[in-house]
């Protein structure tokens, strides 16, 4: 039987650890995508990671088996570069990050600049190594501000964990004492601009998510109801330990269709 859940109108849900896992779709996600799209439910696919743009998404899931358009994805680059767009118009930026970065980042009118930034914004990145870090480092120390794409420590694969944006920036914030702004969830305004996407209210609307420190705490926060499911990060042995709670908790998205 399908969960109480699904009479929402419309659902921001967020990827890795609900979706898939690395490239590994997780069970009942096509029951799912199928019956958001053939009852005109309004959608969202919601993620803290900054490495894929939109477009990049929606080609890995169609590559999966689900075909879902681009402009039914947001992800915390994109976040960062509208928060940056409107704090700094035509700022200059040190980033460290992947294609979906710094494509936001440049479509947002912002400058690559590797001297005296106004920013250093760091995400999920394979090219972050020593020397990034240390000029990281350093360009804070001369006064650039401290951007997180996200404050995720770890992120869900295939083959287990793998350290995420929260876990690459803290090294800068340890050597300079620097304090990063986070843009994607749990931040208030990455779920606002997603809710403005919808153009849904937030009684109509419910977050599906995998971890209790970001989705769910999103949720919360924006006054949104939450489904936590365990195919991620967040077991059910943890739940206890956190001084909030998710309204329900599923198995997985499969259980959400009652499969």
């Amino acid at each position: 039987m399908p969960h109480p859940i699904l009479s929402k109108q419309a659902f921001i849900i967020d990827m890795d650890g609900v979706i898939y896992h690395g490239n590994k779709l997780l069970p009942g996600v096509t029951e799912f995508v199928a019956h958001l799209q053939a009852t005109g439910k309004r959608y969202l696919f919601l993620t803290n990671s900054s490495e894929r743009s939109p477009r990049e998404l929606a080609q890995k899931l169609e590559r999966l088996g689900v075909r879902v358009p681009a402009e039914h994805f947001y992800t915390s680059a994109l976040a960062t570069a509208l928060f940056l767009q409107n704090q700094s118009p035509g700022c200059s930026v040190y980033a460290i990050g992947e294609a979906g970065l710094l494509n936001a980042l440049y479509e947002a009118g912002l400058t690559m600049n590797d001297v005296n930034p106004d920013y250093v914004v760091i995400g999920e990145a394979k090219s972050y190594n020593y020397d990034t870090i240390t000029k990281a480092i350093r360009l804070v120390q001369g006064g650039a501000r401290l951007i997180g794409t996200n404050p995720d420590t770890t992120g869900p694969t295939e083959a287990g964990l793998v350290p995420a944006c929260g876990s690459l920036l803290a090294p800068v914030e340890l050597a300079t004492g620097a304090k990063a702004y986070f843009l994607g969830k749990p931040n208030p305004l990455m779920m606002r601009s997603a809710l403005k996407r919808l153009e849904t209210r937030r009684e109509d609307t419910a977050i599906i998510g995998d971890r209790m420190d970001t989705d769910i705490l999103a949720g919360i926060e924006s006054e949104i109801d939450t489904v936590l499911v365990l195919t991620g990060v967040t077991a059910e042995a943890d739940i206890p330990r956190y001084p909030y709670r998710p309204r329900w908790v599923a198995s997985g998205v499969a259980e959400l269709m009652g499969l």
